[in-house]
């Protein structure tokens, strides 16, 4: 990369992050009530405990860092299932992933297991591990097969986890918001260890992209070159597995910012794979914040989970990715 392109790829990136920062203060004021933003400066510096104050410090901060988190989180496991596979249409909620992890904290609920952070934590990236060598061993051969074993798996465990709850509502009752997708709530609940552990996935995710930009070429370019594809692969799909399970275990099956991140970091990146999952760490995090910002003020009667706005969006890029690569190239 010569030094013009880096220049070009670190001010795009600048740009990014600047974006994100409008996102963010724009997820601190706008909602059901809408606090100016010397006021929220004020909460941040002179604190004097009124209502809007509350508001902003113990609602809107941690709901903002967790949509931060989260957002980053499925935007960079798309970003790297995506150069693993070689598959536009390749993305936790498409491939399976996201279902897995939803439907193991079904499970966990239902038998009680469910009760703490931790706990949800656990059965989230245990889920998401079998749902994705299911899927993996079933449709390995071709990356078509591969998206249709994921949309078939997720079809079924979305439709196992709603009889569920359907059977028992009293069980499912406080997880009703959760099994839709939302930030609405989850900054009540203690979210050291999601947090943590995602940063660490993420700063794993910037180290596997170097070896991953090999074997993004062919599995007989990658050994020409000296990379150990195994080793990737099993790094790729562990990082996946971690991203999408905590951020699950968090927010809720939330499907498509994992499709739609990557292809908007796609078109900045100039086909560097460091640089794609970068832009996806800053631009998920920019989607998701956006996304439930809108959620907050599209209906005057109350929120709509931030997943319903992703699923939306998400469907019209479903759309044009199939209409522009073809089912041939996938």
């Amino acid at each position: 990369m010569t030094t013009t392109e880096l220049s070009r790829q670190v001010a795009i990136l600048a740009g990014s992050v600047a974006l994100l920062v409008v996102a963010a203060g724009a997820s601190v004021s706008v909602g059901a009530h809408a606090i100016p933003p010397a006021e929220v400066w004020r909460a941040l510096t002179d604190y004097a405990g009124t209502d809007e104050h509350l508001i902003v410090r113990d609602i809107r901060i941690p709901r903002t860092v967790i949509g931060i988190c989260v957002g980053a989180a499925l935007g960079t496991a798309g970003a790297l299932i995506q150069a693993l596979t070689r598959n536009p249409l390749a993305e936790p909620g498409i491939l399976g992933v996201t279902a897995g992890a939803g439907f193991a904290i079904n499970l966990g609920v239902l038998f009680g297991l469910a009760g703490t952070q931790s706990a949800r934590l656990g059965l989230a990236v245990a889920g998401c591990a079998l749902a994705a060598l299911v899927v993996y061993a079933v449709g390995r051969t071709s990356p078509l097969r591969l998206v249709l074993a994921g949309v078939a798996l997720t079809s079924v465990l979305m439709g196992v986890s709603l009889g569920l709850r359907l059977l028992f509502p009293d069980v499912f009752d406080r997880y009703r918001f959760w099994s839709v997708g939302t930030l609405a709530g989850t900054e009540q609940t203690p979210l050291a260890v999601p947090v943590l552990l995602i940063v660490a996935a993420l700063v794993g995710a910037m180290v596997v992209s170097g070896p991953l930009r090999a074997v993004a070429l062919g599995e007989q370019v990658a050994h020409a070159l000296g990379a150990h594809v195994a080793r990737t692969r099993t790094a790729v799909l562990v990082l996946v597995t971690l991203l999408a399970g905590a951020a699950t275990a968090v927010a809720g099956p939330i499907a498509f910012v994992g499709l739609i991140v990557p292809h908007l970091a796609r078109r900045l990146a100039a086909g560097s794979i460091p640089w794609l999952t970068g832009y996806a760490i800053v631009l998920g995090p920019v989607l998701l914040l956006i996304a439930d910002i809108g959620a907050r003020v599209l209906l005057p009667t109350g929120e709509v989970p931030v997943a319903v706005v992703t699923a939306f969006i998400g469907g019209v890029v479903l759309i044009w990715a199939v209409r522009r690569y073809g089912a041939a190239t996938l």
